[in-house]
């Protein structure tokens, strides 16, 4: 399933592999992010409840220049956790950059594979209890066929982290994605390409819709691979909500989380108790999509999803065994941290909001080490004099704030 578009695309990928990463990086930090983190799978995937012995076979598709991957695989091998990542894709330059990425780390735990997603089924590969597909279906010729090909390999009770671009957050793009088809054809070389978009962009006016958007920064920071991607790239669709909640349907998947949940929650942006009367009535999706329209800096999605017919188990809050961990925070640090009155200040791209927390909150979260129980915590705090029907009736509060921020979750169970 192949267009015009699509061979420029391929092209495009071998000259500029995406996103531009340099192998010795890898000695000094682990490039983080959503979706796919380890933590966040066992959370929003599997509920907390599968066990971390069991063997997790991941696939990256469209695995790029290898962050998923790295990121997957090395945070399984720093846990001891079983399985593999396999990585595929059909660009030959951006394989090497992740093979050597793979290799400064000495992962062992990588498959790498050359092909597109577009032709998994009855590849023999597979099934795999996680697939991610970061920043691909926005791509493709036909992102339906695509997730549907995806689908068509993912194991029973797995799931699926994927990534799309979204309309508002990247005001200014497409204006001058049209610019540039005019002054760099497409036909001409990726390298005089560049070279027009860098005059561009130097001489573009600053009422130019990109010039007042902070929030994209591929153009700037992102080298050659990262300009050529956002202002030259031959195919790029962006989803609303609702579209993308359309297209995953439509696959036979639903979503399972929005990253981060709070963002999608119009609540917190609509004090106003007229406002949120109306809120009331709107399901899930509308929700989310009115959200996406009031805030305008949403720039892509990044949802979870299962089958349509598997429900994920809930997280066991309440099992005094489980085990609470915190997504790239440190508890005694962001406990010490927090502010006096009994909030925590989030920003989202410039916007900024403020959640509930309890008044328990400190004495929880210096606790959260990714060891202790909820029953341990539980039991230190009555050691100080906290009751535990106290801590019961505290930590719900603590979920609603920071599960919704994607930070306070479920460890895997041994």
């Amino acid at each position: 399933m192949t267009d015009a578009a699509d061979r420029q695309l391929a092209a495009q990928y071998e000259a500029f592999p995406y996103p531009q990463r340099d192998p010795r990086e890898e000695a000094k930090r682990l490039i983080v992010g959503s979706p796919s983190h380890l933590r966040e799978i066992d959370h929003w995937i599997f509920g907390g409840r599968r066990p971390a012995s069991t063997p997790l076979r991941a696939l990256v598709a469209g695995g790029g220049t290898g962050d998923g991957t790295i990121m997957l695989a090395q945070q399984m091998a720093w846990a001891g956790r079983p399985g593999s990542v396999t990585w595929l894709d059909r660009s030959g330059a951006a394989r090497q950059v992740a093979e050597a990425r793979a290799a400064a780390r000495r992962l062992d735990n990588i498959r790498f594979e050359a092909g597109s997603l577009l032709e998994l089924e009855g590849s023999g590969l597979g099934p795999f209890d996680y697939i991610d597909c970061c920043g691909v279906l926005h791509h493709l010729p036909d992102p339906l066929a695509g997730l549907k090909s995806l689908a068509s390999v993912l194991a029973p009770g797995g799931g699926m982290g994927l990534m799309v671009y979204a309309p508002h957050g990247r005001t200014g793009v497409y204006m001058l994605q049209d610019a540039l088809r005019l002054l760099a054809p497409a036909e001409e070389p990726p390298a005089a390409r560049v070279d027009a978009a860098r005059r561009l962009w130097r001489q573009v006016p600053e009422t130019a819709w990109l010039k007042r958007n902070p929030w994209l920064t591929d153009h700037i920071s992102g080298g050659d691979a990262g300009l050529y991607d956002l202002l030259l790239n031959p195919r790029d669709a962006a989803f609303t909500v609702p579209a993308l909640d359309a297209l995953v349907r439509a696959a036979g998947l639903r979503i399972a989380c929005w990253v981060e949940p709070v963002r999608y929650d119009p609540d917190v942006y609509l004090p106003d108790p007229k406002l949120r009367a109306r809120t009331a009535g709107l399901d899930p999706v509308q929700r989310a999509a009115l959200a996406e329209a009031i805030t305008g800096n949403m720039g892509i999605h990044i949802v979870y999803c299962v089958r349509a017919g598997h429900a994920v188990p809930e997280p066991p809050w309440e099992d005094p065994e489980a085990v609470p961990v915190l997504r790239e925070m440190d508890g005694p640090t962001l406990a010490r941290g927090l502010p006096k009155d009994g909030t925590l200040p989030c920003s989202f791209d410039g916007l900024r909001v403020s959640l509930p927390l309890p008044r328990l909150a400190n004495a929880i979260l210096q606790r959260v080490d990714g060891r202790r129980s909820f029953g341990a915590i539980a039991d230190e705090l009555a050691a100080n004099g906290v009751s535990h029907e106290h801590f019961w009736r505290e930590l719900p509060a603590l979920r609603r704030s920071m599960e919704a921020m994607n930070r306070l979750l479920i460890a895997a169970p041994a």
